[in-house]
């Protein structure tokens, strides 16, 4: 076959971000969300762990040389449209990841700021947190924490840990944008409002755009990473900043809507509910 007459290929993501064995967050996560949305995916492993739909058992990171050559043999063969991180699994993989993204400073970088599990498992140490803060988020395009992980990141950056938390969501994004990222999207899942509240700040934009969208029953295991892969995958078929941050909301709400409970913990977001019939449409 004539190669001038093959098929352009999609656009492509890599992944960083820890095994999830039950399919409903980490890596497996974001693979599903960036092959429905168009995309392929390419995975960077870099922790294992144990885990169910209830709880993280333990990690295990995967030893930063090891990460290093993962991610370099697959950008050394691929070009690459959008990185997304999630959780990183040691301070060494936060360090080597870091040097690797200086090189491509033209691709976009989603960081989900993983600090712990819907139960409540720490999945992150203040070593790593500085690592997050001081090396990454000056390489990040947006930044997607929900209100817990927004106020923790910045308690290491705060002389009265109290202040913090009595911070508005207003003075966390503009913190965290100090802090070096382009982008903060403060998710509100965690704020005790009838609805849900999202707002995208920009660095010298201020309130980029914010979002309003039904508060759903239940606790889901993956929301996150469901965000910010969907966010990645539209910056990667070229759409801006504010229409994939609306995108990836809509996506992502849908995704919880149609989602499901297969074991005794939280649901699962259906990052396929497009081809099983479900529809969710937000009143927003």
């Amino acid at each position: 076959m004539n190669p001038s007459a093959l098929p352009l290929p999609p656009p492509i993501v890599l992944t960083f971000a820890a095994s999830d064995p039950c399919g409903g967050a980490g890596m497996q996560a974001d693979l599903m969300t960036l092959s429905s949305i168009g995309c392929h995916s390419l995975s960077v492993v870099t922790a294992l762990t144990v885990q169910d739909t209830v709880g993280v058992n333990s990690i295990l990171a995967v030893d930063a040389d090891c990460v290093e050559d993962q991610a370099r043999t697959l950008l050394e063969d691929m070009p690459v449209a959008a990185f997304k991180m999630g959780l990183l699994g040691s301070i060494e993989n936060i360090a080597v990841i870091a040097e690797i993204l200086v090189d491509y400073p033209g691709i976009p970088l989603i960081l989900d700021p993983v600090l712990a599990s819907g139960r409540g498992d720490e999945l992150v140490d203040e070593e790593m947190i500085a690592g997050l803060c001081e090396l990454l988020m000056p390489l990040t395009t947006i930044l997607t924490p929900n209100s817990l992980e927004a106020r923790r990141l910045l308690d290491g950056n705060m002389d009265d840990e109290e202040d913090n938390e009595q911070r508005t969501l207003v003075e966390c994004a503009q913190s965290l944008l100090d802090l070096g990222c382009e982008y903060v999207l403060l998710t509100g899942t965690h704020e005790n409002t009838v609805r849900v509240v999202n707002s995208l700040y920009g660095r010298r934009l201020g309130l980029v755009r914010s979002d309003i969208w039904d508060r759903l029953p239940g606790s889901y295991h993956g929301s996150g990473c469901t965000l910010a892969s969907a966010i990645a995958a539209y910056l990667a078929r070229g759409w801006s900043v504010e229409q994939a941050v609306g995108a990836a909301q809509k996506y992502t709400w849908q995704s919880l809507a149609a989602g499901f409970r297969p074991g005794m913990g939280q649901f699962i977001p259906d990052r396929f509910f497009q081809i099983r019939g479900h529809n969710g449409t937000p009143d927003a």
